[in-house]
């Protein structure tokens, strides 16, 4: 997949909660590159960023964040920088998760175990305007799921990720209400928001959909 080329000569950003990969991105930029690098270990933080320095050139983003769920993070950068390529470095390689990255506007996908030279032809790709995808991903479906769970989620305001969060570990509206200093009904009506918001009809609907976006299989719904 090709687009016009990238001007992307401009200070770049990466996003990841481990400080040695970040290091080690930052390197791997800057040998080919002569920009600024920028890091960030979390959303809120890379958003900062963003608006204090303007648009980064590229971002590099992990998707396993602690202030996000799955393609989410991605979905949150694009609205706020749609023009900037997104480059997904992420531990997550199924087919499914890539497929939907990219159906969510990344400009690229690599898994981090992959080599120094297997991110520099990202970096090259990218810089050249083409979609990069490793070699040999499992083709495991389109990522539409994914990536229509990844907008949905990304919706929401930050109390009502906290909610839906606490939500999925199996927490009662009251032990909620306890956690986050707030009153049971305002939990009550920050759920029919998540809802009305996630296009669902019950809590346990709800979870499907942070269980999509979060790519997880298993986690406790509590029903009231």
């Amino acid at each position: 997949m090709t687009r016009a080329g990238r001007d992307i000569a401009s200070w770049f950003l990466v996003v990841d909660d481990h400080p040695l990969f970040c290091d080690a991105l930052g390197l791997t930029v800057r040998s080919v590159s002569d920009v600024s690098v920028r890091t960030a270990d979390c959303l809120e933080n890379a958003l900062d960023a963003i608006s204090e320095h303007g648009k980064p050139g590229l971002i590099i983003l992990d998707l396993n964040l602690p202030d996000v769920n799955g393609l989410e993070g991605l979905v949150r950068l694009k609205e706020t920088v749609a023009d900037t390529p997104v480059l997904v470095v992420s531990s997550l390689a199924d087919g499914r998760i890539v497929r939907g990255a990219i159906r969510l506007g990344a400009a690229g996908y690599v898994p981090k175990h992959s080599s120094r030279a297997v991110i520099l032809a990202a970096l090259d790709a990218v810089r050249r305007g083409e979609t990069y995808v490793p070699d040999g991903f499992a083709n495991t479906g389109d990522g539409a799921e994914l990536a229509d769970a990844g907008r949905r989620l990304a919706s929401l305001t930050n109390q009502q990720r906290r909610i839906l969060n606490l939500i999925c570990e199996g927490k009662l509206n009251k032990q909620i209400a306890y956690e986050l200093s707030i009153a049971e009904t305002t939990v009550k009506a920050h759920m029919t928001a998540i809802m009305r918001k996630l296009g669902v009809y019950s809590r346990t609907q709800a979870v499907v959909v942070a269980r999509q976006a979060h790519f997880e299989t298993h986690l406790p719904i509590a029903e009231h």
